[in-house]
């Protein structure tokens, strides 16, 4: 990463793995096979179905069945993705500049990696509000 250079999304997919590996291994086993992908922004047709008109507002999506709803004779038919987008976690990290991007990038694919294990928005800020 060069310092005249937005990080690229190469960048983001080095920090996001490396914040996946720095999870512990008991956590890495209990989420999967998920798969984990950058992109610039969501697409039209995700902002569209989930009633977003910014895609700045959209910093990450779980993508596939949560691990409550799977079930040994209904597999899921597609793997579980967790998509971050670069454009917006860059603005978010701007707009706030009391963290490290690494760790927003970390904080955003923990939040949709909780959605994978069944976790709403909600039930996910009330964990972070008793953990302060």
């Amino acid at each position: 990463m060069t310092d005249a250079l937005a990080p690229s999304l190469d960048d983001f997919d080095h920090m996001a793995r490396a914040a996946w590996e720095a999870m512990p291994a008991p956590f890495r086993a209990m989420a999967g096979d998920l798969l984990i992908r950058i992109e610039d922004f969501a697409d039209e047709e995700v902002l569209a179905d989930m009633g977003i008109e910014d895609p700045f507002e959209l910093t990450g999506l779980y993508h596939g069945v949560d691990l409550t709803q799977e079930s040994i004779t209904h597999p899921a038919q597609q793997r579980a993705m967790v998509f971050l987008y670069r454009r917006a976690i860059l603005e978010e990290w701007i707009e706030r500049g009391d963290v490290a991007l690494s760790d927003l990038v970390a904080h955003v694919l923990i939040h949709e990696i909780g959605h994978h294990f069944g976790l709403s928005d909600e039930a996910m800020d009330q964990l972070l509000d008793e953990a302060d």
